[in-house]
């Protein structure tokens, strides 16, 4: 396949991106506050349980891996990337390594990995790997986004972009407007059109094939302390809006990151996105939380209960598996539920 029909495969309609990358740290976090031990053993038990249910070969496009799962094999003895791709899925893998302080800023992050990111490309094409990920964080106070912060990444971006497709493998470019803050709705259009503007002038720079590439953006929402909400017509026509005016036309995808939304709230709000969306992209999810939350509870309750654990994962992947084609409702949410 090429470039641009991998990246189609990845976000086609009534399918999305599972974003299975949480790190070592990050899984430890997530299985402590479900009372489970975090052993290299127990994050396998649990993802491989969401990469066999029947969700992966109708709801999920393309799987994000960490690079201890991509090397690992699952309890049949086949390696993990053959196991997505026999479910009819991609496999994918996060190659960036995190985001540290910006030199010259107490508070805006940077992130790294450029450095030994062509050899890491070449070794996770031999293991199975089709695309790529890269995560950008920008966060809105006072002074910041800074000029610097927003310049930085956006190079950072393009040069990682860049390498992606040299290795032939797709690229996910993901600057995200973190939520956290008192910030209105507004605010956060104008900052993503700034960080969106900025990355796709540096990947023009460095010769990316944008018909080669996702993009994995937040949606247009206000600070999760904002005293004013906004409902989902609002964030869906602010979204939206924002796409058309500073994304390319030529980008096939748009995986959206849920971004501390509750799993119903990114739910809803994709499927009215997609209610309103009259463009050439293919617009669906790329959820980590918003996907796992509530089967990682499941699964805590009893490790063995595959079925039980399978069955609430395959039920919010179809959830947002019908909200990338704009046919989800309240109560078919209820109704499947019950």
């Amino acid at each position: 396949m090429s470039l641009e029909e991998i990246a189609k495969k990845m976000c086609a309609k009534g399918r999305g991106i599972l974003a299975a990358d949480e790190s070592t740290g990050t899984m430890e976090k997530r299985l402590k506050s479900v009372g489970i031990e975090s052993t290299e053993k127990t994050r396998l038990n649990f993802r491989e349980t969401l990469f066999q249910s029947k969700a992966m070969k109708e709801f999920i496009g393309g799987v994000i891996l960490f690079d201890e799962t991509l090397r690992q094999k699952s309890s049949n003895g086949i390696s993990i990337p053959d196991l997505i791709s026999k479910n009819n899925s991609i496999p994918g893998i996060k190659v960036d390594k995190g985001a540290k302080l910006l030199a010259g800023s107490n508070e805006e992050k940077i992130t790294e990995g450029l450095d030994g990111l062509r050899e890491r490309l070449m070794e996770y094409n031999k293991l199975g790997a089709k695309f790529t990920k890269w995560r950008a964080v920008y966060s809105i106070g006072k002074n910041h986004p800074s000029t610097q912060c927003i310049k930085s990444n956006a190079h950072a971006l393009a040069r990682y972009a860049a390498l992606v497709q040299e290795a032939d493998m797709v690229p996910i470019v993901e600057p995200e407007v973190l939520m956290d803050g008192d910030h209105d709705i507004n605010t956060c259009y104008k900052v993503t059109t700034n960080v969106l503007n900025e990355c796709y002038n540096e990947l023009e720079l460095h010769k990316v094939d944008l018909k080669g590439t996702v993009l994995k953006p937040n949606m247009i929402l206000p600070g999760s302390e904002c005293k004013k909400k906004s409902n989902k017509e609002e964030i869906a026509k602010m979204t939206l809006e924002c796409l058309k005016k500073n994304v390319p036309s030529m980008v096939p995808g748009i995986a959206f990151l849920s971004g501390g939304q509750t799993e119903i709230e990114a739910s809803r709000n994709l499927n009215q996105i997609n209610l309103i969306n009259d463009t050439n992209f293919l617009i669906t999810f790329s959820y980590g939380r918003a996907l796992q939350q509530s089967a990682l509870k499941t699964w805590s309750k009893d490790t063995k209960n595959v079925s039980k654990v399978q069955e609430v994962f395959n039920h919010r992947a179809k959830m947002n598996g019908l909200s990338s084609k704009g046919a989800w409702s309240e109560n078919l949410e209820k109704e499947i539920a019950a």
